[in-house]
């Protein structure tokens, strides 16, 4: 697989992965204070948020063993660094959060390590 393939693939699989988490953090926001109880698992089990999020990790692991099979595990493993830069948009844009440029910072070191690995 050529890197420009291996690398749309990795980028569809960390889209998939921050969707995933995303809706897993919508969803626990519905369900209250963390308890193990019966109760909170139960919340947790009817919320329409938590099953997308499923969803979205389940492809996310089939979009990876397409990765896996045809790459070496060393080259497309650093490459999922990528999610880092697609988790901060999605918390900066979908959850508002703020995010301060120490981190954005943090990320593009990241990204010129990813531009080494792939060449």
């Amino acid at each position: 697989m050529s890197n420009i393939v291996l690398l749309f693939w990795v980028f569809v699989q960390s889209v998939l992965i921050v969707a995933a988490q995303t809706f897993l953090k919508k969803s626990v926001e519905l369900f209250g204070a963390f308890s193990w109880t019966w109760e909170f698992f139960k919340t947790a089990l009817t919320t329409w948020q938590f099953y997308v999020s499923g969803l979205f990790a389940v492809s996310s692991v089939a979009v990876w063993m397409y990765v896996l099979k045809h790459n070496d595990l060393g080259l497309a493993y650093p490459l999922m660094s990528i999610s880092y830069i697609v988790a901060l948009f999605a918390a900066c844009f979908i959850l508002g959060e703020t995010v301060p440029i120490t981190r954005w910072i943090g990320v593009v070191i990241v990204m010129i390590g990813v531009f080494f690995i792939l060449k």
